[in-house]
């Protein structure tokens, strides 16, 4: 945890003093605590968790690290996150799975929210495959269509395309979720562009319990999509790209649910733009991570950046640079602000996040050790 005054960024998350018997999983911006057996049931019970009764349950701990380049980068002074980034992203995220389950979406793993920076999960068999899907070509998809290529994910792309254009029609772009092995075709590289025939052929290897699920998991996410572009709209926003992940749980019948996972429409898994910057100019003004991106690709070497299989030198530029402090800023206003519009209520950004999640965990929850 930072002192002084990084005392309200949340940096370390995965040494909290959460009772539980398997190792702490951190991932680039959150820590997963799985809870023991007793304590999971104990929480269903008390709680009144809508949940099958011997579902496991986690502390999902979000933090306010920055990553991109799948590096994580840290700020002049000391500062190892932004301030406010990981309340507004779980705001977002929790706000928008909920807008899917009130319109019989499909639910999701979120069964509690003890403090901002805090979820209680349930345990989902994973879908290995991010359900990526595209309005505008930009980003990677346009790398690739300048260098010439025309195919896509199996999809095949007209001439002429213009960068940052709408395209014709919305486009899904899966690509792997993890390390996946003994998939003909696929490399066992993390990310990697897949097509829709891969994920048919190989339907089980991805984690569908069967092949029809692929058009059901094809729907919600071409619904998730729409909803959430038409609640963009709402407030001057273009919804440009996004992912969703899935899973599979039991639900309190003891029957087999595809829910959406993970997180869903925020700026760290989506590009936004401004609607009226857009409209009036063809300008793109970024209001998510994208922005930060730019700001990286102007300051530091973009050979090295855009170039995936230079993860050694990316990490050392990671490790050297202190971004300037102002880039930081701009970064923890994007995520705050477009948090707020989106739910229409101030972002509760905790003053001293640890202590807070330690005293709601062992007051409320009764989890530490």
């Amino acid at each position: 945890m930072n002192s002084g005054n990084n005392r309200a960024v949340l940096s370390v998350n995965d040494s909290l003093p959460i009772r539980t018997e398997q190792p702490v999983h951190s991932g680039k911006v959150r820590s997963v605590y799985w809870l023991t057996a007793s304590d999971s049931r104990r929480l269903i019970k008390e709680k009144k968790y809508n949940v099958a009764a011997d579902s496991d349950l986690a502390v999902m701990v979000i933090s306010d690290r920055l990553s991109a380049f799948d590096c994580l980068w840290h700020g002049e002074g000391g500062l190892t996150g932004v301030p406010g980034k990981g309340a507004a992203l779980n705001t977002i995220s929790k706000y928008w799975f909920d807008l899917f389950r009130n319109r019989g979406l499909a639910d999701h793993h979120i069964v509690d929210v003890p403090h901002p920076l805090v979820w209680i999960v349930r345990r989902a068999r994973p879908v290995m495959v991010e359900a990526i899907c595209r309005q505008y070509i930009t980003g990677s998809m346009w790398r690739a269509y300048n260098r010439g290529e025309r195919r896509f994910c199996g999809i095949e792309l007209a001439d002429g395309l213009k960068q940052n254009q709408k395209l014709p029609e919305l486009l899904l772009t899966p690509s792997t979720k993890g390390i996946l092995t003994g998939i003909e075709g696929v490399p066992a590289m993390d990310d990697v562009n897949i097509t829709r025939a891969d994920i048919e052929r190989n339907w089980a290897a991805f984690g569908f319990r069967k092949a029809a699920d692929i058009a059901h998991y094809e729907k919600l996410v071409r619904e998730g999509f729409t909803a959430l572009s038409d609640a963009f709209e709402q407030i001057g926003q273009i919804f440009v790209d996004t992912k969703f992940e899935f899973g599979y749980v039991k639900d309190a019948a003891g029957r087999d649910q595809l829910i959406y996972m993970d997180e869903v429409g925020t700026p760290d898994s989506s590009r936004i733009w401004d609607e009226r910057a857009w409209r009036e100019s063809d300008t793109v003004v970024e209001n998510s991570k994208e922005g930060f991106r730019q700001a990286l690709l102007q300051l530091l070497p973009n050979d090295v950046l855009l170039d995936s299989t230079r993860m050694e030198e990316r990490r050392a530029l990671a490790t050297k640079t202190e971004v300037p402090h102002q880039t930081i800023m701009d970064v923890s206003r994007t995520y705050i602000d477009i948090a707020e519009k989106i739910t229409g209520e101030k972002v509760p950004v905790p003053e001293n996040a640890e202590a807070d999640i330690c005293n709601i965990l062992h007051q409320q929850y009764g989890l530490l050790v």
